[in-house]
């Protein structure tokens, strides 16, 4: 099926700033200003230990001029019928010339600093309305405020003005130097309830809490939830904790399921994660919506 919109698009190493990361995989919130270095496999660090499967210890580093920069992921992109889709790890100030380089074909949504109050907003305005930004990624992961501190609700109200959705990290971390709970699914709902004209996705889907992912999708009409960052073949399996998960995202829940392949986490073709989702025990149109559908109506495509 062509016209696939994928929620999450790794931003190739060539073309990446590696300042973003370095600062991103840091302390969070900010640092001391003589803070002592930090114990080995720590922080970010310890995503290496738990996921070692993904980053194995033979195996040789990415060789980021091989990889074909933004031309060849939109390459792969049409080879597998994909779309469009949002790309994570862009800085803003490239937001306007990648739009001009590949027209529709990225999402970018831009992240902006709380503590920078108006001046935030002020920023956030500009790049929607000059430079074509299609809305705003937070996450407590890096900057340890959570979803509903009241130092983003400028910002949220600017989203609503615009017209923009906002990208919320809902899942567990493995950064061992910061609360594991700071992207719960609970923080959505004061958000939620304090402005009901913003749209928001749930990025990653809130495992392991699920079951509050799911009902929180139940009460909140504009709340919606993406899969990034999980291999499609644990949504079936049981045991996983997804089943609830999949009991709604097939029946009164199939039109807030939006697909995250996140090929840069997996190291796999898009086409097999595509075929992976494919193989999920749901309806065929419910698997349509989860593809396509239910972004094109999000992203108001």
């Amino acid at each position: 099926m062509a016209g696939i919109i994928d929620m999450e698009l790794g931003m190739p190493r060539s073309e990446a700033d590696p300042e973003l990361e370095r600062i991103a995989h840091g302390r969070p919130g900010t640092p001391f200003a003589q803070s002592l270095p930090r114990p080995a496999g720590y922080g970010f660090a310890n995503y290496e230990r738990v996921f070692r499967a993904r980053a194995r210890e033979d195996a040789p580093p990415p060789a980021a001029a091989e990889d074909g920069g933004l031309d060849g992921l939109v390459a792969a992109m049409d080879r597998a019928g994909i779309r469009c889709g949002l790309l994570i790890g862009a800085a803003n100030a490239a937001t306007a010339a990648i739009h001009a380089r590949h027209p529709g074909r990225f999402l970018l949504f831009v992240t902006l600093d709380p503590l920078d109050g108006m001046r935030a907003v002020r920023e956030f305005e500009r790049l929607v309305r000059e430079e074509g930004a299609n809305g705003l990624r937070l996450s407590a992961l890096f900057n340890g405020v959570v979803a509903n501190d009241r130092r983003y609700y400028p910002l949220y109200a600017k989203a609503v003005e615009l017209d923009v959705p906002v990208r919320i990290y809902t899942s567990m971390n493995y950064a061992n130097d910061r609360p594991y709970d700071l992207g719960h699914p609970r923080y959505l709902d004061d958000v939620a309830v304090d402005f009901p004209e913003l749209r928001i996705v749930a990025g990653l889907a809130g495992w392991p809490w699920v079951n509050e992912t799911v009902a929180l999708l139940r009460r909140h009409p504009n709340l919606f939830v993406d899969t990034a960052a999980h291999h499609p073949r644990y949504f079936a399996q049981p045991g996983s904790g997804w089943e609830q998960f999949m009991q709604f995202g097939n029946t009164l829940l199939q039109d807030k399921v939006m697909v995250g392949l996140s090929r840069h986490l997996f190291g796999v073709p898009f086409e097999e994660l595509i075929a992976a989702y494919r193989s999920l025990p749901l309806k065929e149109a419910v698997i349509e919506k989860w593809l396509r559908g239910n972004a094109e109506r999000f992203h108001r495509l």
